[in-house]
């Protein structure tokens, strides 16, 4: 699961229900591998003052931090300390086409306004607003993510991703897997204080960590009908209503359901809304606080993470797609002509999470898996045993039978069927030329 946020803005509750709260219990989820990054080249796309992006990252950060994504479980990262991701946006821009491009929605939209106010097509489109599908195609393929969740109105960038890797694979050979979209129907949406979709365009936000009191003068500040005290009031578009539903339990909506046909008076009821809002966020805005006070701390983090990534995937995939494309070392050109025209599979280490909640990794090469691992406590635990094994270049990797594979006196796992350990010597030691 691979989940980017814009660091454009300040988190509010529409983004804690509909993404937060939901992406961080899927983290916790058996057979799930999870990637989180602050997007905040995208965010240059429509926030040009540096500050407010500087900002918006360490708020994102420190509320992702918050609500429990735990940077060790996870990979967690700032899309700008993973270099890898533009340079392979560079290599999917000369295979993407233009005409794909010509149809993104947010590039023809902006279009379609440029007409409407009887202005040029492209008045006022950077390049970046263009070309961003590409950028968002490189954050999905640089990990050959097999599934990412996504909200309907994003099935377009996944089926570009999917095209752009699909083209690079038929010129240059299978280097990319091509992602599938999983549909979250159940994304809930919030409104906002005016009715509408609570968002950061309409001004109708209610900011996920502000104050306890102006968390509640915000609530208060509620649109509402006319419905006096004592009147029966209709659930169905009620602002207030379904804000309420969106953080308590069955029972208790329920119970609010009963009341608003009771008749319920507009301030009892948000009273009860405040309350039960506050009752869930107070104690997250609690170590939001303690994260915000120290920045440095989140800057480790984040680094930390990047570094990890692109160890154990960024670096090792540029290095197989710079081959392929022909960026080589030209020391090499006389054993590169003597290659077979055949294209073969390049090996690749893949990690993922069991349901038993434990980490493993496996090194495939095509179809063939010549290498499975035993389980880890964590990502990072399998993550620097790969990276072990790829610096080996086979060295101290022998087979003792019946006990598996070990690097010097560590078990690392087991042999695929049919594969002998030769073998899989021979395979380590090209990553380690590559390095």
């Amino acid at each position: 699961m691979l989940t980017g946020i814009t660091t454009s803005g300040t988190p509010h509750l529409g983004n804690y229900v509909g993404a937060i709260r939901p992406a961080v219990a899927a983290s916790r989820g058996e057979g799930v591998e999870s990637f989180y990054f602050l997007a905040d080249y995208h965010a240059l796309i429509k926030v040009q003052e540096p500050a407010r992006v500087q900002r918006s990252t360490l708020e994102i950060a420190a509320t992702w931090l918050a609500c429990g994504l735990d940077p060790d479980k996870v990979w967690f990262y700032r899309q700008s300390d993973v270099p890898e991701v533009q340079e392979l946006t560079w290599l999917l821009t000369c295979v993407a086409g233009k005409g794909i491009l010509n149809r993104a929605h947010a590039y023809k939209a902006a279009v379609d306004k440029n007409r409407e106010a009887g202005e040029d097509d492209d008045a006022g489109i950077t390049a970046g607003l263009f070309m961003y599908p590409v950028l968002m195609a490189a954050d999905i393929l640089i990990f050959n993510a097999d599934k990412v969740p996504v909200g309907r109105d994003q099935i377009q960038h996944i089926e570009m991703a999917r095209d752009f890797g699909q083209r690079f694979n038929h010129l240059y050979g299978e280097h990319f897997s091509l992602p599938e979209v999983v549909i979250e129907e159940n994304v809930a949406t919030l409104p906002g204080l005016d009715g509408r979709k609570m968002s950061k365009s309409y001004d109708n936000t209610i900011p996920l960590f502000v104050p306890r009191e102006q968390l509640r003068k915000l609530i208060f500040s509620i649109v509402t009908d006319s419905s006096a005290p004592g009147e029966p009031k209709q659930t169905e578009g009620s602002a207030l209503f379904q804000l309420y539903q969106a953080f308590a339990g069955a029972e208790e909506t329920a119970a609010m359901r009963q009341a608003f046909a009771d008749g319920i008076g507009w301030g009892d009821a948000k009273q009860a809304l405040f309350e039960r809002i506050d009752l869930e966020i107070s104690p997250l805005r609690e170590k939001y606080q303690a994260l915000i006070a120290d920045p440095a701390r989140i800057e480790l983090t984040l680094r930390e993470g990047a570094v990890r990534l692109r160890e154990t995937y960024a670096a090792p995939l540029l290095k197989r797609v710079r081959e392929a494309v022909g960026l080589r070392d030209l020391s090499k050109v006389e054993a590169v002509a003597e290659q077979t025209a055949e294209k073969v599979a390049a090996p690749v280490f893949k990690q993922y999470r069991e349901a038993d909640g434990r980490f493993y990794f496996k090194l495939v090469q095509g179809d063939r898996v010549l290498l499975q691992s035993e389980g880890h406590a964590s990502p990072r635990d399998a993550g620097q045993l790969v990276a072990k094994l790829k610096q080996s270049a086979g060295a101290e990797v022998h087979h003792v039978l019946d006990k598996g594979v070990h690097l010097g006196k560590a078990l690392v796992g087991h042999l695929g069927e049919g594969v002998v350990v030769e073998e899989l010597v021979e395979v380590l030691g090209r990553f380690a030329e590559e390095a």
